[in-house]
């Protein structure tokens, strides 16, 4: 075991499930349902003790359906199934007991979806992991960037991570470009690929794990769910975000293992994420401890 790698920390016999973490993931709409449910199944099957699910009205029973594990919340939507900025008038009652905070799988577009998120992104003070049209909705708004309030994991692929790199140290290879944007934004930045790369300005890692397999969609919102069930049970936006790539690529060796690369979807991945994670925990509590 590479001892770079943080570890799951043990559970104590006598901790509840409001001991692992209240996220809190935001996104989905209409014909994107299935982004969410997987980060939020994700999020369990990583060890999150609650987890609920902020979702445009008209999907609510859709992704109600996928899990009864999670709890849903319905918010405001457009005439396309998009989420307004109105919502968060709902969603301050939500984030004032949240550890943690999803924002972006199945988001969509619209000035609406922009607004909002530059509201969560300049406003809530708890560790924020933003994804795919979240992300979008930054690239939009560049000054946001830098006026994080609190600790913030962007999950970018290659061309996400264009869009908001765009025009900023564009001379400096690639590796030193993450870690000067990680840097400069204060965020940790995931960047998505073989290897997987991160960075928080300060430390950076290189991830070779994973397989081609797992080149098929809804397997980042898996990643962004994992991540966030590990920021729920205290581990810090690095730790998080480091061990969250290798825990979520460890489960999609065992997928291949047993039903080999080509046939593997991303709904296959939250199945393996329990044994993956026991390769990256600490023992097990003893009695009495």
């Amino acid at each position: 075991m590479n001892p770079l790698i943080p570890l799951l920390p043990a559970r104590d016999r006598q901790s509840h499930k409001g001991d692992y973490g209240r996220v809190l993931l935001i996104g989905g709409s209409r014909g994107m349902s299935g982004a969410i449910g997987l980060a939020g199944i994700a999020a369990l099957r990583s060890g999150a003790g609650l987890v609920r699910l902020a979702v445009p009205n008209s999907i609510l029973e859709i992704v109600a359906g996928y899990e009864p594990s999670y709890m849903t919340v319905s918010l405001p939507d457009d005439d396309q199934g998009r989420i307004v900025a109105a919502a968060r008038e709902q969603l301050q009652e939500q984030l004032s007991t949240a550890t943690c905070v999803v924002c972006g799988p199945g988001l969509g577009r619209s000035r609406g979806v922009d607004t909002l998120v530059h509201w969560l992104y300049t406003t809530v003070t708890q560790p924020l992991v933003l994804d795919a049209d979240a992300l979008n909705a930054l690239a939009e708004q560049p000054a946001t960037l830098p006026r994080a309030a609190g600790p913030r994991i962007l999950t970018p692929h290659p061309g996400e991570f264009r869009r908001l790199a765009s025009g900023r140290f564009e001379d400096c290879p690639d590796e030193d470009r993450l870690q000067r944007l990680a840097a400069e934004w204060r965020v940790t930045v995931v960047l998505k690929g073989f290897p997987t790369r991160l960075s928080d300005g300060v430390r950076d890692a290189a991830a070779a794990v994973g397989n081609p397999g797992m080149a098929t969609g809804g397997a980042g919102d898996v990643l962004t769910g994992v991540i966030a069930g590990l920021l729920g049970q205290g581990l810090s936006a690095w730790d998080a975000a480091l061990l969250g790539v290798h825990v979520h690529g460890a489960a999609g060796d065992l997928a291949a293992e047993e039903l080999g690369q080509a046939g593997m979807i991303a709904s296959d991945l939250p199945r393996y994420l329990p044994g993956a994670l026991r390769r990256y925990s600490e023992p097990n509590a003893r009695e009495g401890e």
